[in-house]
């Protein structure tokens, strides 16, 4: 019986050894939120890992732990935002389209909270008429304050049903729906409200046209 024994225990140990030097994790301890769907209600959708690399300074790995959404200029309550207070706000998913000015894009089911739910938080001024965005990596584009008011536009927090990995804006990308690519900024971590409605962010201040729309040519 002592002979089993010791071979049952010999045997387990060499298992565990091959597992540990195949880093294979065991099925239970794989996170739901990892598992990316491929379609949602009826519609294919693209993988993460169609989008192309085309930030201005490469990936930004943002340490989530010292993360603060600023929100500030023309509002009555100026607040900064850890991650989970800005997850803290009502949830929404649809589906949107991608379309990048390079002539390619895909197809994405989004999970995050409305950008007009936050500004309605801080409450705009009467004389705010922009919204500016700003990443972490200098980037920037505006939106008339009208347009994330009136529409339901999502500031991302997870794509396909995995949180955004860094490559593709973690933790926020927005959504800017009906708008070129350039327009969805990636790695926010502030927002100001303006009076400004000429404000030229990163590519606009580059030739690009700053409303951004999908029906009217990128450049000015």
């Amino acid at each position: 019986m002592k002979r089993y024994l010791a071979l049952a225990a010999i045997t387990i140990v060499m298992v565990l050894a091959i597992v540990t030097s195949l880093n294979l994790i065991p099925i239970s301890t794989i996170p739901l939120d990892s598992v990316e769907v491929k379609e949602y209600q009826g519609d294919k959708l693209s993988s993460v890992n169609d989008f192309r690399e085309n930030s201005i300074k490469g990936t930004q790995r943002v340490d989530i732990n010292n993360y603060s959404l600023e929100v500030t200029g023309l509002v009555q309550n100026p607040k900064n935002y850890t991650y989970d207070q800005v997850k803290g706000f009502q949830s929404y998913q649809k589906v949107v389209k991608l379309d990048c000015v390079e002539g390619w894009s895909v197809n994405i089911l989004w999970q995050g909270v409305l950008v007009k739910d936050i500004l309605n938080d801080v409450k705009p001024l009467s004389s705010a008429n922009t919204v500016i965005f700003y990443a972490v990596d200098g980037y920037s584009t505006s939106f008339p304050l009208e347009y994330l008011q009136n529409s339901q536009i999502l500031m991302a927090y997870k794509m396909n049903n995995a949180t955004l990995p860094p490559e593709r804006g973690f933790p926020f990308q927005l959504v800017a729906e009906s708008k070129w690519g350039y327009k969805w900024i990636k790695w926010i971590n502030r927002i100001e409200l303006s009076d400004n409605p000429n404000f030229q962010g990163y590519w606009e201040s580059r030739g690009y046209s700053v409303s951004g729309n999908l029906n009217e040519s990128f450049l000015k």
